[in-house]
């Protein structure tokens, strides 16, 4: 048996291909542990939507509204994932809200923490959709 004697790099190199093997092994086994059902895909209605997240002013008031309004909504520990990963659209002051929500009084719990931000109801367009 012949010893072969790995330089630094080398040795660094080999060590950092096989670590990068193991952990791709091990996220491709993880992807597939989740079923297809319950990955949210809401692409084909986004295409539909007139107004997307691509049209967030850049606007520095623009996106204090949109962080203001987000820090609000994460805060509220009673609201769920789905309530906490809204879409949130300010363009010139007036806001757009987006996403499926589990009731009705989430709906509108969100509507009233963005009503709050901007400071009237009439800024805010609630497109949110309750989850049947």
């Amino acid at each position: 048996m012949k010893i072969v004697r790995l330089s630094a790099p080398t040795f660094r190199l080999m060590a950092a291909l096989a670590l990068g093997a193991t952990l791709l092994m091990t996220g491709a086994s993880f992807g597939q542990d989740q079923p297809a059902a319950q990955t949210p895909d809401n692409s084909a209605k986004n295409k539909t939507q007139a107004t997307t997240a691509d049209q967030q002013s850049e606007a520095t008031s623009d996106r204090m509204i949109t962080k203001k309004i987000r820090q609000a909504i994460i805060a509220d520990k009673s609201l769920s994932m789905y309530g906490h990963n809204i879409k949130i659209i300010t363009l010139n002051g007036s806001v757009t809200l987006k996403g499926p929500v589990h009731s009705e009084d989430e709906k509108q719990s969100i509507a009233a923490k963005a009503a709050e931000v901007v400071g009237s109801p009439d800024k805010v367009t609630n497109q949110i959709t309750v989850k049947q």
